[in-house]
């Protein structure tokens, strides 16, 4: 029984990408513009890895009663403390801001005047520096939840203290920009730079599109974040790969075409694989997306969005792009022929 349903899929089509060009280079100018000014406007919202501060996660016995959470935890001097719903009514995620040493050691005083039970390390050491003073955070939540009710569970308890969370925004930046410096390394050696300066200005293109994306939504922009648009990077190059690779094998086989003409035919032999790759892999993240919980959910849309925009990338940019950057035609060498002979 022949079940071969991607035979439905065309892979005779002749559509005008490349006269489209200029309509897409409208398009995704606009919408680079538009993810800066939401990024300078409104901001990302940062989560606690960048941010710094004191995350807990608990699962009460039955429907988590938030008024009475955020009550008990008022009386403590924590400042800035967010009480919500996760997932399920029995879930409660808790996130306190940061507090330097000072507010640590106030929050410290505090849960001693109200009798709190604390590890006797603490009440030994007292709050030394802004580190410990996060550390007090926790203590002092969990010795007021474990008072006030019954068979709390802490499913996660996370402490980032401000010079980590400082770390972790450099740290994540700079494996952003390595990654498309590498990039733009690796199709200049592959190809030619004309293609190397394609491929990475569409590598720019989508970083920035994700970027915004997490501004407009407001979604939590953490370290899961920085994973996912790594891997939109390496997603969206190794669609260009394909059909820079499908380019340069039909520059061989017609001389004397039109470079656009060129370029839209081989645009259009590797539709169908790009159609089929990203609908697979689409398929896979918004399962991911629906049933993997809250705790996934954020990643699950960037990669949702990144293969998206990793796709439209990769036809309406990266390979248009060729006509402005001057691409030889004799680039690439015969003992690439197998390779491409092989391509989709």
């Amino acid at each position: 029984m022949n079940l071969a349903l991607v035979r439905f899929i065309p892979t005779d089509t002749d559509f005008p990408f490349i006269k489209m060009r200029v309509g897409a280079f409208v398009v995704s100018l606009a919408l680079m513009l538009a993810s800066a000014a939401a990024f300078f406007g409104m901001g990302l919202n940062f989560g606690i890895d960048f941010r710094g501060g004191t995350l807990i996660e608990i699962q009460t016995e039955g429907p988590a009663d938030l008024g009475a959470i955020r009550s008990e935890l008022g009386t403590l001097g924590l400042g800035d403390v967010q009480v919500q719903e996760f997932g399920a009514e029995d879930a409660v995620l808790i996130r306190v801001e940061t507090l330097d040493q000072a507010g640590g050691q106030a929050v410290f005083e505090q849960a001693q005047a109200q009798g709190l039970a604390l590890p006797e390390s603490r009440v030994r050491d007292g709050v030394e520096d802004d580190e410990a003073a996060q550390q007090v955070v926790r203590e002092v939540i969990q010795a007021r939840l474990d008072s006030a009710f019954e068979n709390i569970d802490y499913r996660r308890v996370e402490v980032v203290g401000p010079q980590v969370s400082g770390e972790l925004v450099v740290a994540g930046t700079t494996a952003v920009v390595v990654a498309l410096f590498l990039m733009l390394v690796y199709i200049w050696f592959r190809f030619e730079w004309q293609y190397s300066v394609g491929a990475v200005l569409a590598l720019v293109h989508d970083v920035v599109a994700t970027i915004g994306f997490f501004a407009i939504t407001q979604l939590e922009f953490n370290l899961s974040t920085i994973a996912a648009i790594l891997t939109i990077v390496g997603y969206s190059m190794n669609d260009t790969v394909v059909v820079y690779d499908r380019i340069r094998e039909k520059f061989r086989k017609y001389k004397t075409r039109p470079t656009p003409e060129v370029l839209n035919m081989a645009i259009n032999k590797t539709l169908s694989r790009t159609i089929l790759t990203s609908g697979t892999t689409l398929v896979a993240i918004v399962a991911m997306a629906v049933i993997g919980g809250p705790a996934l959910q954020g990643f699950a849309l960037a990669l949702i969005w990144g293969v998206a925009i990793g796709t439209y990338s990769s036809i309406f940019v990266a390979a248009p792009l060729l006509t402005l950057t001057g691409v030889k035609r004799e680039s690439g060498e015969e003992g690439d022929n197998a390779l491409v002979d092989n391509a989709p």
